[in-house]
């Protein structure tokens, strides 16, 4: 197999225990489909031009990359790969917020609501 490529992310414990608890939760409602893992991708928005958001994956896509840590599978949308490579992804619980935060060595600037970044 020769070398391990380094994973295009790592989870946190938190993390992967919040995508555990959420598939769990999808299978239960979604009967008939299979949810493999989590999917995470940008979209455009917020006030640097690039947002995260996380949405079931019931299958792989072309082009994906998949990342398997801490008994979890997260798909990496392909237009999402080059914002990602070497993130941690985390998951936070506060007064202020709740949910999945990237914490990723690649940004430039984030904006103060933390819902944007760029590259």
């Amino acid at each position: 197999m020769g070398m391990a490529l380094p994973k295009a992310m790592t989870l946190t414990e938190a993390a992967a225990d919040r995508v555990k608890a959420l598939v769990s939760k999808g299978q239960e409602s979604a009967a008939e489909d299979q949810i493999l893992g989590l999917r995470v991708g940008v979209k455009s928005r917020g006030c640097s031009g690039l947002s995260y958001f996380v949405e079931y994956a019931k299958e792989q896509k072309r082009f994906e990359e998949v990342v398997e840590d801490k008994g979890v599978k997260i798909f990496i949308d392909p237009a999402a790969t080059m914002f990602l490579l070497g993130s941690e992804m985390d998951y936070v619980e506060s007064t202020m917020q709740s949910g999945f935060v990237f914490n990723n060595p690649n940004e430039k600037s984030r904006c103060g609501c933390g819902e944007s970044f760029s590259v």
